[in-house]
């Protein structure tokens, strides 16, 4: 009965985002439609659009497992700068002006953004395909952290969930693209506040935790293992660099992921944007602050022994670790499946968000150049069958034996090594040039594919200091952003900008067609 209860609540939503797929889907009429939803929507629609695309299962089992094994409450740390700099911040400073830029010369992906910018086409090709091939492995990311929970809690093999998660974000996107996943993502967003407020008060009264008196003391008290096990451990100055690392890439990642950037494409006016910037906030401050929460009490439920010793015969894998406290959290059945719904909707609209964003990229920045006489038909197709092929494609990468953190740090640490500067930097500063630009996007690009390679690498070899840097990607992440910037400025400084009218244009013009 109390799988039928589970099964009865996932029914229901999947009906549900079936009925938006189908009713919304007939309103996306052009390119426009598919992409940036007509730049027709409203805060609520945005904002939440932009929160449901940010956090995923991937945050919610894989970072707030791995960062509550890791650092135990200190953990939480992650989720605040989720909120003050990946939300917030990136609102304040971005929204606004990158809605105006996009809205003024019709762009409809980041790349596009580049090439106006800095007047290079190449550089538009070269970060449509890094775009593509990136995004994947944070695309599959997303499969391994549902499929981990359903297996745990429902005894489900992984590949069926994630076949199901894979043909719910494939109908949602073919029905209509952006147009219907925006609506969806709105339906998505109040699952996962209402999900994430229900299961911190659950977790909270749960026997392992003991209430708010069991927080204090897990606060205040060693635990097993006195260096370690402790709510508030005693960090080491390496531990320390990792866990900022940590709250950086996947707070400042966020600026230079184009699947977030082009969230602020869609915002219907000036109006709008800013009062997107409290409702991504408040957002964020509940679903990541309180998903960081819940892993962080990890120690509360198992052993250090448990956690970080593999020869343990009750060793529980990193992936696994969220999974296995709802399990034993002793939530109701009706709650356990509003738990799962959350998953899945935070994990599909993430899915979708991503899985568009490649397709649409590739197929208008890519295979357009090449094919100017293709059709706003032909071009909706080619976006929709890529869509298809692009989930498949990940769900085969998933299978890999490869942790959630390290294939989501390795695909935003690519991209936003890549892109953030060049992108961010223009919307405030003219004298930047092409040359810099592409300084920063190279420059970053080498840095950050680093430990992307030691993974490969570790096909081959056991030698510690490649393992090691496999184990690095938030650290090269932020080294990569930052490496990146000075780029920019330092050759742009030492440089002449020799497309002065383009750039001009750039911030003042305005093309009338969409």
């Amino acid at each position: 009965m109390d799988k039928i209860a589970i099964w009865v609540t996932i029914g229901v939503y999947i009906a549900l985002m079936a009925v938006i797929g189908i009713t919304q889907g007939k309103k996306a009429k052009s390119i426009a439609d598919i992409t940036v939803g007509g730049r027709n929507a409203g805060a609520w629609l945005s904002a939440l659009s932009y929160g449901t695309a940010y956090f995923s299962a991937v945050m919610f089992v894989g970072y707030a497992g791995g960062t509550g094994k890791s650092y135990g409450l200190w953990g939480i740390l992650a989720g605040l700068g989720n909120a003050v700099f990946g939300s917030w911040l990136a609102w304040k400073v971005l929204a606004r002006r990158t809605r105006d830029t996009s809205a003024r010369l019709k762009l409809k992906t980041m790349p596009q953004f580049l090439e106006k910018r800095y007047s290079s086409s190449s550089m538009k090709l070269f970060a449509c395909i890094v775009i593509f091939i990136f995004l994947i492995p944070y695309s599959a990311s997303v499969y391994k952290g549902l499929a981990s929970v359903a297996e745990v809690l429902l005894g489900i093999d992984v590949n069926i969930c994630m076949i199901i998660i894979a043909v719910v974000a494939a109908l949602l996107l073919v029905f209509g693209g952006y147009l219907v996943q925006a609506r969806a993502d709105f339906m998505q967003g109040i699952v996962m506040m209402f999900g994430v407020a229900l299961l911190i008060v659950c977790v909270i009264r749960c026997d392992a935790v003991g209430g708010f008196a069991g927080l204090a003391e897990y606060a205040k008290t060693a635990g097993v293992q006195p260096s370690a096990a402790n709510g508030l451990p005693k960090l080491n100055a390496s531990q320390w660099i990792s866990l900022w690392a940590t709250v950086l890439m996947t707070s400042f990642g966020t600026w230079g992921l184009p699947q977030m950037v082009t969230k602020y494409f869609g915002i219907k006016d000036d109006k709008q944007a800013k009062k997107g910037i409290t409702i991504s906030t408040f957002f964020a401050f509940l679903v990541a602050g309180g998903g960081y929460f819940i892993g962080s009490l990890c120690y509360r439920y198992f052993t250090f022994e448990q956690l970080n010793n593999p020869a343990d015969p009750n060793y529980i894998a990193q992936d696994y670790i969220v999974p296995h406290m709802l399990a034993q959290s002793e939530l109701p059945s009706v709650l356990l499946g509003i738990v799962l719904v959350l998953l899945i909707a935070a994990s599909v609209s993430t899915l979708c968000s991503v899985t568009l964003t490649a397709s649409s990229t590739l197929t208008i920045d890519f295979i357009k150049s090449f094919k100017k006489d293709l059709s706003d038909k032909k071009t909706s197709f080619t976006i929709k069958v890529l869509c298809v092929i692009f989930i498949i494609c990940s769900y085969v990468i998933a299978n890999t034996d490869t942790a959630i953190l390290d294939m989501m740090s390795y695909s935003w640490g690519i991209i936003s090594g890549s892109f953030l500067a060049p992108y961010v930097l223009a919307l405030y500063f003219k004298k930047l040039n092409a040359k810099g630009a592409w300084a920063g996007i190279i420059g970053g690009f080498v840095i950050a594919v680093v430990p992307a390679a030691a993974k490969l690498m570790t096909s081959f070899t056991a030698n510690e200091t490649v393992v090691m840097l496999a184990g690095k990607g938030p650290v090269f992440a932020c080294v990569a952003m930052v490496a990146s910037v000075i780029l920019c400025l330092a050759v742009s400084a030492a440089t002449k900008d020799s497309n002065k009218k383009e750039t001009e244009f750039f911030y003042t013009g305005t093309i009338a067609a969409e």
